[in-house]
């Protein structure tokens, strides 16, 4: 392709308009290979500053993709005994797109004369516009399948090659494919049967011309001398297509040995294959078959669940329990369903045709397979209701592919009764106001409960789960007592909220030396203790049981979760505000709990659903959210009209310099374990890694924390900490709070050890802080008595309510986004009434640097190879994880 370019080191001679006239010139111009300039192209098509002559280019590159994308190209050897590739074969209607888009060409497409007489410009020609899109088709087509992958696939450089192959001796193939594709004649197969049940079957071969559609002769007619048009080299043309079709469907191999290629007789087995397959192939490669108009292809199949079965009269107990429900695979014949004994009548036909409703009909083989093997193995109650939230099943039966499926009118209607929440108000004895989004989330919960059915409220941290959970609990009054079972540090959160939403419900802890249970009101306890006490909890009657931050049993081969798994209750509840921190596994680790058996087993969830997903599987993640949509409900902040009061929250990065004496241990760390990792591999390599990243990010913290010391001068030492004391300096000066999050207990101890010796008021919790100590400190700082609050992010990243803080420091990164937000959510939630800032320290030029940026691009977890933190990079190869951890 040549582009008009004055700065093109290439010239070109072109017919241009000039004061009225046409003029010949020499003109600059960039000489680009088609391959290369088909994407340029193809962008021209639709943008409406470009040049009329880009897009017609880009149409036509269009019209070249797509018919490469159908596999519309064959191999051919070119003039010079060269290998090379051209579009064909067109049906009638690809040459009809040909012929338009060619009469559309405007004459700037095509600039460069063909001849020129001097000092005639007037007499100038253009090329023709149908051998110039052509031309370009067979270039399009020549250079797409061409790349190394294709040399490595093939074994051979010939076609697979961008540089050219002499392939001389491919030169009689050439000519005859090559005789097919400039052919003007297209074939198809008319299908005759003389008596439907005794009968043979027959294929008459048909001719059509296509340069006039509506010329259409049978083989017999051309063969006899009746050709009205078709020209001399049309019996070789049918004898070319005859023998591609063959390729296809061999048996049509039959009528290449006869004189004249008219009519194949076929046997039932030929019928089944046409009906199976072989006729949508042959379509695809140019020859369509047409079926006798006496004979109808109207048999549809499909999967029915529940179909056989009364509507439960107790759905609880059913959802609850191990019922099986029927599965088969119903028969229709234009849309009306067969009756048990036209089923049987298909199912005991011996020949592709059976006569139906004073109808023949055609028989597809794996529709009379379905007739004769109609019922298919039960399935679970939840796998049904499953099946109707997806309107898909996948069984390993049923080739492990998704299968559509029609449920009965009960589980229509269960599955309808999800989707719409109990009409119901705030219960008796709540004393509070709950808000809109508070209100439709008690009316999900009863919902679900009241079927027997667990549920995930996985709202965002400070949207008030706790208090839809205590009005659950009221609107359940009688079902039994509620276990909520927490960690430590929300013990005294749940007891406030009850005692403050719900006065005069009874409220114990089982929690320390003294443990006792009781028959109503709430029950709580921490994680700890019920994994201790599973037994005496397990034998104990729930009405609901509540796992508050669930994310702590995502992982479900954790002694945790098995203890919880192990308690029965009447409903069970999940509250999270991240129900996905690392993968889908955890999603099915919470709805496996609440809804046992609703995802099926974890291996064959994660082959199902996780995988495909995962790997950008559209269609997949779409059935998996209607799977789980009425099982999960979650809200944000930022959702229209969820919490419209709630203030601003902004989020910067905080850029800081190294100190020279933290640049010069990081470049020694990075010499020193990367030699190791290089001669290390396995499991030490991991560990070499691991290593490697948590020093490097000591070293970026503060060079005291990497180097241990126990009585260090912290001043002028550290970036980071400089920057701190400015941000803290600020936030005081204005009436402020804050709270400072880091991974690492250490650091934090350095930085309350630095922040009191300057006088500024701190406390520090962290995972070894009692119960009681805790509670304390948080009344300490929301009402102001010290307003700098450090923080082990993972023992204070959840329930806690910190409203009193205005700014959130994370002074090192946790690398999962999802932990840094519950970390926020402390003071971003609701009751919160200023705005709220969020500031993120990162070392410039480190492997914080690095990691800021792929955090900053892959913010979804789901996506995120960063998800599970350090181990993902453990994987990198060596030149990978040296550009991550370089100093820059």
């Amino acid at each position: 392709m040549a582009f008009l370019d004055p700065r093109g080191d290439a010239t070109v001679t072109v017919v241009e308009q000039h004061d009225g006239a046409l003029r010949v010139r020499e003109a600059a111009a960039v000489r680009v290979p088609v391959a290369e300039a088909v994407a340029t192209l193809a962008r021209a098509r639709g943008d409406e500053r470009a040049h009329p002559a880009a897009r017609f280019w880009g149409a036509a590159a269009l019209v070249a993709l797509q018919l490469v994308a159908r596999g519309r190209i064959l191999p051919g050897v070119s003039a010079g005994d060269h290998d090379s590739w051209r579009a064909g074969p067109f049906d009638a209607a690809d040459v009809q797109r040909v012929r338009e888009l060619a009469g559309a060409m405007p004459a700037t497409a095509r600039a460069v004369p063909v001849e020129t007489s001097a000092g005639a410009a007037e007499e100038a020609v253009l090329p023709d516009a149908e051998k110039l899109v052509r031309a370009f088709l067979d270039a399009v087509a020549d250079a797409m399948p061409r790349s190394p992958g294709a040399v490595r696939a093939t074994g051979t450089a010939a076609f697979a090659d961008t540089r050219p192959v002499k392939v001389p001796r491919l030169r009689g193939w050439a000519d005859e494919v090559a005789a097919g594709l400039d052919s003007g004649v297209r074939l198809s197969l008319r299908v005759e049967a003389d008596d439907p049940p005794a009968g043979e079957f027959r294929a008459v071969v048909q001719l059509h011309s296509l340069a006039d559609p509506s010329l259409v002769v049978d083989a017999a007619d051309l063969w006899e001398g009746r050709d009205p048009g078709f020209g001399d080299r049309a019996r070789i043309d049918v004898t070319v297509a005859l023998r591609r079709a063959a390729r296809v469907w061999p048996p049509l191999a039959g009528l290449l040995d006869v004189a004249v290629p008219d009519e194949l007789t076929l046997s039932d087995g030929d019928v089944e294959q046409l009906l199976a397959g072989a006729a949508e192939r042959l379509a695809a490669a140019g020859v369509e078959v047409h079926w006798p108009r006496s004979m109808v292809r109207g048999l549809s199949a499909r999967a029915v669940v529940g179909g056989r079965d009364a509507a439960p009269s107790d759905l609880p107990s059913f959802l609850g329990g191990h019922h099986l429900t029927s599965f088969d695979w119903q028969l229709a014949l234009g849309g009306e369903p067969l009756t048990a004994a036209e089923m049987d009548r298909l199912a005991e036909a011996h020949r592709p045709v059976v006569r139906l409703r004073d109808q023949w009909v055609l028989i597809d083989p794996d529709l009379a397979r379905k007739a004769r093997q109609r019922d298919l193995k039960p399935l679970t109650a939840l796998d049904a209701l499953g099946a109707a939230l997806t309107g898909t099943v996948q069984l390993a039966e049923l080739g492990d592919e998704p299968v559509a499926v029609e449920p009965s009118a009960w589980l229509r209607d269960l599955r309808d009764r999800l989707a719409e929440p109990e009409d119901l108000g705030p219960p008796d004895g709540l004393a509070a106001t709950l808000r809109d989004y508070q209100l439709r989330g008690l009316r999900w919960l009863a919902r679900m409960t009241s079927l027997g059915l667990g549920g995930c409220l996985a709202d965002d941290m400070g949207l008030g789960k706790t208090i839809t959970l205590i009005a659950l609990h009221l609107h359940r009054r009688g079902s039994g007592p509620t276990l909520v079972v927490c960690p430590a540090s929300l013990l005294g959160n749940w007891e406030r909220e009850i005692a403050r939403f719900a006065p005069g419900v009874p409220v114990r802890r089982y929690h320390g030396a003294a443990r006792a249970l009781v028959d109503d009101g709430f029950v709580l306890t921490t994680y700890g203790t019920m994994r201790l006490d599973a037994e005496q909890l397990a034998a104990h009657p729930w009405g609901l049981l509540v796992a508050d931050e669930a994310q702590h049993v995502k992982n479900p081969a954790s002694s945790t979760a098995k203890a919880l798994r192990e308690i029965p209750a009447g409903a069970r509840v999940a509250l999270t505000g991240t129900p996905v921190e690392n993968n889908l596994s955890e999603l099915w680790a919470i709805l496996d709990w609440t809804t046992p058996g609703l995802l099926g087993p974890l291996g064959r969830f994660r082959s199902r659903w996780a995988k495909p997903v995962e790997s950008g599987d559209s269609a997949a993640a779409e059935r998996l959210a209607r799977l789980v949509g009425p099982f999960l409900l979650r809200r944000r902040k930022s959702d229209p009209g969820v919490a419209p009061e709630l203030p601003p929250k902004t989020e910067t990065d905080r850029p800081v310099a190294l100190t020279t004496e933290q640049a010069g241990l990081y470049e020694a760390v990075v010499r020193e374990i990367m030699a190791r990792i290089e001669d290390a591999d396995g499991m030490a390599r991991r560990g070499l890694i691991v290593k490697l990243l948590t020093g490097l990010k000591q070293i970026c913290n503060h060079p005291a924390q990497y180097l241990h010391e126990t009585a260090p001068r912290l001043a002028g030492r550290s970036g980071k900490l400089e920057l701190l004391d400015e941000l803290i300096d600020t936030i005081l000066a204005e009436d402020g709070a804050v709270l400072v999050f880091t991974q690492y207990v250490a650091m934090a101890r350095l930085l309350e050890r630095h922040l009191t010796a300057r006088g500024v008021a701190t406390q520090f919790l962290h995972g070894g802080t009692p119960v009681a100590r805790r509670e304390e400190m948080v009344r300490r700082f929301q009402e102001g008595h010290a307003p700098v609050f450090l923080l082990s992010l993972k023992a204070a990243g959840t329930g806690l309510n910190l409203t009193r803080a205005d700014h959130v420091i994370h002074y090192d990164r946790w690398w999962n986004p999802a932990v840094e937000d519950q970390a926020t959510d402390r003071a971003h939630r609701i009751g919160q009434n200023r705005p709220v800032q969020v500031h993120r320290l990162i070392t410039e030029g480190t492997i914080e640097d690095r990691i800021a940026g792929m955090l900053a691009a892959k913010r979804s977890l789901a996506e995120s190879v960063l998800a599970s933190g350090e181990a993902a990079l453990t994987e990198l190869t060596d030149a990978e994880l040296a550009e991550l951890v370089e100093l820059r």
